[in-house]
């Protein structure tokens, strides 16, 4: 179905049923706000698992603090991405490609982590998928006026 196919006044959930497009932005702009809020409070509880157990050991050695204060920096970023993609999908899906890049590389040079690596590799195609589709789905209010 053509964006321009449906009608302004076109109810959410009547578009996202006439639109598979618009319906996979929100499927994706909400995961990608609620999954990096919860992963990013986690990072303060170590609750879903022993996050410093992640960072690459080369990488804690290069850290000016330790492995679990470095995760309570890493807990942050989280969740600004997680509000990011809430306030501005079309930029910050992007920001969160780089930072899911960033953590594939850790993982990589981590031996026995290659599977949640590869699981990253997913969630960045998803968050690169986002970033397309925001370029139809969250067009800046500029254009409307133009």
């Amino acid at each position: 179905m053509s964006l321009l196919a449906v009608s302004p006044s076109t109810s959410f959930l009547t578009r996202a049923r006439q639109d598979p497009g618009f319906a996979a932005f929100w499927v994706l702009r909400i995961g990608f706000v609620v999954l990096p809020l919860l992963m990013g409070l986690d990072k303060f509880t170590n609750l879903l698992t022993d996050w410093p157990g992640y960072l690459a050991p080369w990488l804690v050695v290069l850290l000016p603090v330790s492995a679990q204060a470095a995760m309570y920096a890493i807990g942050v970023v989280e969740i600004v991405a997680g509000i990011a993609v809430a306030l501005r999908p079309r930029l910050a899906a992007w920001v969160v490609a780089a930072w899911l890049a960033g953590i594939i590389v850790n993982l990589l040079t981590y031996s026995g982590f290659y599977d949640v690596a590869l699981r990253d590799v997913g969630l960045l195609v998803a968050a690169v998928a986002l970033g397309l589709l925001a370029r139809t789905y969250d067009r800046p209010q500029v254009e409307a006026a133009a």
